[in-house]
């Protein structure tokens, strides 16, 4: 299954640490917020991602035009002006797309249609870090068999939560002081889902789409309890850089 992951945004809750580059690529542990989703899911067998760039996409380009020589050992042959990693990598496919500087995650979304040919896609921000088990939210879609499934996790803060009946979501409220089931932000979706996304960029995914989604009762939600983190701010990157870390590929799922 694809993969989209939203990367385009400007972060601007993040300004002041990371001026010179966008959100996802900030570093966790030594490598980009963004590798670190993307290795979470191809640990899945998800490896074809689509990312729709805007804000400083051309540094999301770069860096992975030129990931294969700046992360491996390599032979460099001068006279041919070539080179050979020599040692075994990411066998990723990456599909960069401009969907535009001010574009809204909803607009973002509809604008890669053209490029998600399965069923059943895969997305996700390119600031959110989880050890969900990818596979165990795909089967659940499928069994829940509605538009989108989505992972809640389970956590007093500022952010906008779920209300549940049978793991079907009846309700959204905004920024709410209780603890209760947030919007993780890893979505299982089909295809029906772009209906509900519009090409005016002022689209926002976690407003009209969801919200109409609900109304519906075409919104599944898997609740996950294991580690999440949102990279939100100067203090999150801080966090997760003391504090994060994944599966080692041993543990496999």
């Amino acid at each position: 299954m694809k993969v989209i992951i939203l990367c385009g945004g400007k972060g601007m809750r993040m300004r002041g640490l990371q001026e010179n580059i966008p959100k996802a690529l900030a570093n966790v542990q030594g490598k980009p917020i963004i590798w670190h989703i993307m290795k979470h899911y191809s640990r899945f067998g998800h490896s074809h991602f689509v990312l729709p760039l805007g804000y400083q996409g051309d540094k999301i380009k770069e860096y992975f035009v030129q990931y294969p020589w700046r992360n491996h050992n390599f032979q460099l042959n001068l006279a041919e002006n070539s080179y050979e990693i020599s040692e075994k990598w990411e066998d990723w496919s990456i599909t960069c797309v401009d969907t535009g500087i001010d574009t809204m995650t909803g607009a973002r979304v509809k604008k890669v249609k053209d490029f998600i040919d399965d069923e059943i896609f895969l997305l996700t921000y390119g600031d959110g870090l989880s050890d969900v088990n990818i596979n165990e939210v795909i089967e659940y879609h499928k069994e829940k068999g509605k538009t989108v499934t989505l992972v809640g996790i389970k956590k007093a803060n500022q952010y906008g939560v779920l209300q549940l009946e049978d793991g079907i979501a009846t309700g959204f409220a905004e920024k709410p002081k209780q603890n209760d089931l947030i919007n993780g932000g890893f979505f299982v979706c089909n295809q029906d889902f772009f209906h509900y996304l519009s090409d005016d960029s002022s689209c926002v995914l976690e407003e009209g789409p969801l919200q109409q989604l609900i109304s519906n009762q075409e919104l599944a939600v898997y609740e996950h309890n294991g580690a999440w983190m949102s990279i939100d701010t100067p203090k999150d990157l801080e966090d997760a850089n003391k504090t994060w870390s994944f599966p080692s590929e041993g543990d496999k799922k």
